[in-house]
């Protein structure tokens, strides 16, 4: 058999013309071998009715393999001519002729330099694509680092406010007054504190002697 590709008319036809003959093949052989056993079986019966025959079941199988094998050589020979007129008559799409699919290759013919050149400027466009999605992806990562930051601010500029507004209930009008004035009521929570754990351990220690 064949063993050219025709890659246009697998195309076409959504198989290849070798598969298309390969089945024919196979299913004549198949045919042909289940037709030989019919007769073969019908020859047996007809010898059961004459008790007088000569002539065995083994040289009936042996006859029918040899014709079997005679008829399968005659095929071969055949099938060769067959082939052939079905791959230049029926399985065979002509040179000139341009399935529908590919009208656009008639429409607008490239050049292998230009196909190449064209794959290329794809390529090209694909990596400046890429460059710059993963540009757009930092500079969103930037902008919500700064959302953040903007956020933190809000909270300091809120606590100043919150700050300057204690200050003037207690009569400090400036930042300076007001930072001194937080520093001494920082030095008097500590002293309360550390005397808070002072006690706290006394407490402990006059439970342990209990």
């Amino acid at each position: 058999m064949s063993v050219d590709p025709r890659a246009y008319e697998a195309q076409f036809f959504g198989f290849t013309p070798q598969t298309c003959l390969l089945r024919i093949y196979i299913a004549f052989q198949d045919y042909l071998f289940e037709i030989m056993l019919v007769v073969e079986s019908v020859i047996l019966k007809k010898l059961e009715r004459l008790p007088d025959s000569k002539i065995t079941p083994f040289q009936i199988r042996k006859s029918t393999e040899n014709f079997l094998l005679f008829m399968r050589q005659q095929f071969d020979k055949l099938f060769g001519t067959m082939e052939k007129v079905l791959l230049q008559l029926v399985l065979n799409i002509p040179k000139n002729v341009l399935l529908p699919e590919d009208k656009a290759h008639e429409q607008y013919p490239y050049s292998k330099e230009q196909f190449q050149a064209l794959q290329d400027e794809i390529k090209q466009l694909q990596q400046q694509y890429r460059a710059e999605a993963a540009a757009g992806q930092a500079l969103r990562a930037e902008l919500e680092e700064q959302k953040v930051v903007q956020a933190e601010l809000e909270k300091i500029l809120q606590w100043f406010d919150g700050l300057e507004n204690v200050c003037r209930e207690h009569g400090t009008g400036n930042f300076k007054e007001s930072f001194v004035f937080l520093t001494q009521n920082s030095k008097k929570l500590r002293d309360v504190l550390k005397d808070v754990e002072e006690k706290h351990k006394k407490i402990q220690k006059c439970d342990q002697l209990l």
